[in-house]
């Protein structure tokens, strides 16, 4: 199978991204994914060609002056000229401040008034100013994706999202709760081509054209984690693994449930 996506920009991007999860601002790593990457760059492990790099613009840089600047401190912190994709991390804004999660006494978030569709205005100015390849949003609902569409302009090249089936690294669930790791149904496909069950499930994604990008700090199981393109679920492991869904979400944000822009009520 092929080990790229192509996106609309004529780019192909990894199939699979392994190694570090995730490096927008919320996750205050992208210092030390720019020493790993640069490191690694000069000392001729790769080139930057062969890197698809990826960061997301957070919430609370949602106007549309704050968006240059938050990708400049990006590119800064990573230590490169340019981002292959940048991505509007959610469509709703947060009140601009050091603090990157504002919440009031009541505990939900302090929105702002901005909106996603001028968000975009300034992500675009972006790729005409060279600073990234390709820009996209993620956790965006179909009416909202379909609004950006609607717009003159350039089209997102992406939209990420959690998608385990069940989700089961929801964080309420309950340990009584049922794990995909040890169901028997999964366990039973693992077993039949010699895999183990999050091999099995990451396979799963990977063969419906879904970027997949496991979660590991563990070199053995990053390893693992990439061992996945030798073997192809039949369509029944498929469907088996389809009717685990149960339309639960990892990250349900309920603080923003208030918010103009959220996302999972439609």
């Amino acid at each position: 199978m092929a080990t790229t996506v192509k996106l609309n920009t004529g780019a192909q991007m990894p199939i699979m991204g392994l190694g570090t999860w995730k490096s927008p601002p919320r996750q205050g790593n992208e210092s030390e994914v720019g020493e790993g990457v640069n490191t690694s760059i000069k000392d001729g492990v790769v080139k930057r060609e062969d890197l698809f790099i990826v960061s997301k613009l957070w919430c609370t840089f949602h106007e549309k002056s704050m968006v240059r600047k938050s990708c400049e401190k990006t590119l800064s912190d990573l230590k490169l000229d340019y981002l292959d994709l940048y991505l509007i991390h959610w469509p709703m804004g947060l009140k601009a401040g050091e603090d990157l999660f504002p919440l009031d006494s009541a505990g939900e978030t302090i929105n702002d008034d901005t909106n996603f569709l001028e968000t975009w205005e300034a992500m675009e100015e972006l790729v005409d100013a060279g600073l990234v390849k390709a820009i996209g949003v993620s956790n965006f609902n179909k009416e909202q994706i379909q609004a950006i569409l609607n717009k003159p302009g350039l089209k997102s090249s992406q939209q990420p999202g959690g998608v385990p089936p069940g989700s089961p690294e929801r964080p309420w669930a309950k340990p009584e709760d049922p794990s995909l790791l040890e169901d028997p149904n999964i366990k039973a496909i693992a077993a039949k081509h010699n895999k183990t069950p999050a091999q099995v499930l990451i396979r799963f994604h990977i063969q419906r054209n879904v970027i997949a990008i496991p979660k590991s700090i563990t070199p053995s199981r990053i390893q693992e984690n990439f061992q996945v393109l030798d073997f192809v679920l039949t369509e029944e492991e498929m469907k088996t693994i389809v009717g685990f869904n149960r339309n639960w979400r990892v990250f349900p944000l309920q603080e923003s449930l208030k918010h103009k822009d959220y996302p999972f009520h439609a």
